[in-house]
C-alpha cells in the first residue's frame, strides 16, 4: 500500500474538503487523463486498485503517471471503546482531492484504449470523474 516513508506529525485533524484545487489541474506528463468532479477522500487501497487496473490494460505501450499520493492519515477509535482517553490510532491513509485536480494521466498510447482504460479506472473510483485530452478547450480550465 501507499503511505508516506516518514511524517512530522503522526496524526493530524479532518480539515475541509470543499473548494478547487490548489495546483495538477492540468495535463502535464500524458496526453489524456481522469479529472476528478467532486472533493473526496482517496485512500490508499482505492489508488493501488486504480493503478492495479491501468497497469493491466496499459500492458507495455503506454505509460501512466499517477498524480495523487495518500499522505493524510485517518484515525480510528476501536469499536466498542468508551468516549475519551485520546485519540485512536491511524488506521488509513488518504489523498485529498478536491474538485478539477488531475488524478491520473496516460502516455503512447491512442485516444479510444486511453478512453476505455480511463473508464475502467473510474470503476474503481468513489467519485465523478471526467476523460481529458491534451489541447481540448476543457482541459485548461
Amino acid at each position: 500500500m501507499l503511505m508516506p516513508k516518514k511524517v512530522k506529525y503522526r496524526k493530524q485533524q479532518r480539515g475541509s474538503r470543499k473548494g478547487i484545487s490548489k495546483g495538477a489541474k492540468d495535463l502535464a506528463f500524458g496526453d489524456y487523463g481522469l479529472r476528478a468532479l467532486e472533493s473526496v477522500w482517496l485512500s490508499a487501497q482505492q489508488i493501488e486498485a486504480m493503478r492495479v487496473t491501468v497497469s493491466r490494460r496499459t500492458k507495455k505501450i503506454g505509460k501512466m503517471f499517477l498524480r495523487v499520493f495518500p499522505d493524510k492519515p485517518i484515525t480510528k477509535k476501536p469499536a466498542e471503546t468508551r468516549m475519551g482517553k485520546g485519540k485512536g490510532n491511524v488506521d488509513k491513509w488518504v489523498a485529498v482531492v478536491k474538485r478539477e485536480r488531475i488524478i491520473l494521466e496516460l502516455k503512447g498510447i491512442d485516444e479510444e484504449v486511453a478512453r476505455s482504460i480511463c473508464k475502467a479506472a473510474s470503476y474503481k473510483l468513489p467519485m465523478k470523474v471526467v476523460f481529458i485530452k491534451k489541447g481540448d478547450p476543457s482541459e485548461n480550465r
